[in-house]
């Protein structure tokens, strides 16, 4: 493949006018502010305001956050329904092509007005958007002093997916480069679940045996996008749009099944060694396969983490 074909149409396709007046997709500066802005807050300004502060207790608006983004994933991946005068129908993901004649190999992006293609865009969109609520994500960190939760791989997730997608909802919302998106949303409606029942209490934690098999999710996850979208790679005759898409999915892809590994390896075989602070003192201790919290080292992508709690619990 040729270097000048690895951004495909990008400068020769104008961009999709579907999407030009919808929030936040006029120009990509209004959400390179607000990224700038949040990166600005959970590294020095939130910190600096809370740094003689009590930290906030903030239960009800974290558990109001994670069922609010579940609804947005299960809208997203097509789990919900609406009764209509034609009947039961499933929403966007899976009505918009991936439950409705995508073939899981070179599907290409519809650019067309049809009701299929245009909710498409529209379930991109929300994805994108998505990505914004889940900012508060390190934002509740900071405001309840957990700030060691807010790391530098932490962070730039939460800056470059939704930056990174601004610019696939703007060129190329459908085809190929959506299966990602589709299993993510899949993934996180488990993951967010799970971080609302551990939000509830101590009576929620008979219901959280599963909690060490969100990490096998996440790396299924990770092989399965990378497979899909690597066989871009082997099919000449494929006519997807934006090469230079394929190229950051399966890079990033790639990476984060690394650190999960690696996260998986040192949680579940090794044990985590962690720092435990108590008034006055601070002492090591070394978790066990079974007591490995999920949610420590590079599982803090996956938001809310919970490896400072004490062994067994799940307390927010």
């Amino acid at each position: 493949m040729k270097v000048g074909s690895l951004f495909g149409k990008v400068s020769a396709k104008r961009e999709d006018p579907r999407v030009e007046d919808w929030l936040l997709m006029s120009s990509p500066l209004p959400q390179t502010i607000i990224l700038g802005f949040y990166v600005y807050f959970v590294t020095f300004l939130g910190p600096k305001l809370m740094e003689n502060r009590k930290p906030f207790e903030l239960k009800k608006a974290m558990i109001t956050s994670f069922y609010t983004l579940v609804s947005n994933c299960v809208i997203e991946c097509g789990v919900s329904r609406y009764i209509s005068l034609e009947g039961i129908q499933l929403l966007p993901f899976i009505m918009s092509g991936w439950g409705t004649g995508y073939s899981f190999r070179c599907d290409i992006v519809d650019y067309s007005q049809s009701p299929t293609a245009l909710r498409m865009v529209r379930t991109c969109w929300l994805y994108y958007f998505s990505k914004f609520i889940e900012l508060l994500d390190t934002i509740f960190f900071i405001l309840r002093k957990k700030n060691s939760q807010v790391t530098f791989l932490h962070v730039f997730h939460h800056t470059i997916m939704p930056w990174t997608w601004w610019f696939g909802v703007k060129f190329a919302a459908g085809g190929l480069g959506t299966f990602h998106a589709f299993l993510n949303t899949a993934v996180h409606v488990v993951m967010y679940s799970y971080y609302g029942l551990c939000a509830l209490g101590p009576g929620f934690q008979k219901y959280l045996w599963w909690k060490k098999y969100l990490t096998s999710l996440q790396l299924i996850q990770f092989v399965l996008s990378t497979i899909h979208v690597g066989q871009f790679f082997f099919m000449e005759d494929c006519k997807y749009q934006f090469p230079v898409f394929v190229y950051i999915i399966m890079s990033y892809g790639c990476v984060f099944l690394v650190l999960f590994l690696h996260f998986w390896y040192r949680a579940y075989t090794q044990g985590l060694k962690i720092s435990v602070k108590v008034p006055g003192k601070e002492y090591v201790t070394k978790r066990t396969t079974q007591e490995a919290e999920w949610g420590s080292s590079p599982a803090l992508y996956c938001s809310f983490t919970l490896s400072t709690l004490p062994v067994g619990k799940c307390l927010i």
